[in-house]
């Protein structure tokens, strides 16, 4: 991939591994202690920032031809974003039963600490929660789908399969996506002190490795970063039927 960055940053970067890492530092690590912070004030707005700054990213480095390399453009088979929508929330499904097959309704189950920054009241009527879940379902739709594919699955996956190839680089993203969630899951901040749920963060991290790996797969299937967005958006639209409505 030659000249895929902006002029400008041709003459500080090579578009290589180590711009996919400094990239993952620049960027994972603040969000990581933003989450963990917003977990603790229940103020989650500073996140949405980091969703703009992610999926800005390929538009501040990359070209017209890099943001076209890393899949910026039309998918080229349309069949797969429906398949890729479907496996989306059948892997968030996937991940319900098995949260609650091991952890039922403790906070030992991701689901239902995630559910938890979502302020659902315990009395809430059923139409409050049609659209409170409505709400909370079309942002998550948009927001990290779209923020996380361009970061992850975009411009940090293409500058690691420039040096690696696309498996290796696969592995890279896949882990770095998989460990900056420990910060959603795993760190749990609960009762007003931290804890960590040693083997359901394993677990939790391995399935969002997982999901980063079947991310990927419909990006490729679909000729376009596209293909990852809307697995991921199938995938969050599941998670948040499944806290709403199943747990």
């Amino acid at each position: 991939m030659q000249h895929v960055l902006r002029t400008f940053w041709q003459k500080i970067f090579a578009f290589n591994w180590k711009f996919g890492l400094l990239l993952i530092v620049i960027v994972c690590v603040p969000r990581f202690i933003l989450v963990l912070y917003a977990n603790t004030t229940g103020n989650y707005g500073s996140i949405g920032i980091i969703m703009l700054v992610s999926a800005l990213a390929p538009f501040i480095f990359l070209n017209k031809y890099g943001r076209q390399k890393i899949g910026i453009k039309k998918p080229g088979n349309y069949s797969w974003l429906l398949a890729a929508f479907a496996a989306g929330i059948a892997f968030s499904l996937l991940l319900y039963f098995l949260g609650t097959n091991l952890y039922d309704d403790s906070y030992a189950n991701w689901y239902k600490y995630i559910g938890k920054s979502y302020k659902i009241p315990s009395d809430i009527s059923p139409g409050d929660r049609s659209t409170l879940f409505t709400v909370v379902a079309i942002t998550g739709m948009i927001f990290s789908p779209f923020g996380e594919e361009l970061f992850f699955r975009g411009i940090v996956h293409s500058a690691f399969a420039v040096s690696l190839g696309n498996r290796k680089a696969s592995m890279a993203d896949g882990s770095a996506f998989a460990l900056t969630h420990i910060s959603h899951f795993g760190l749990v901040f609960i009762s007003g002190s931290w804890s960590l749920f040693v083997m359901p963060t394993v677990l939790w991290v391995l399935s969002m490795f997982v999901a980063s790996i079947m991310f990927f797969f419909f990006k490729k299937s679909s000729g376009s970063i596209m293909g990852a967005i809307v697995c991921h958006a199938g995938f969050n639209l599941g998670m948040t039927y499944s806290i709403f409505y199943l747990l």
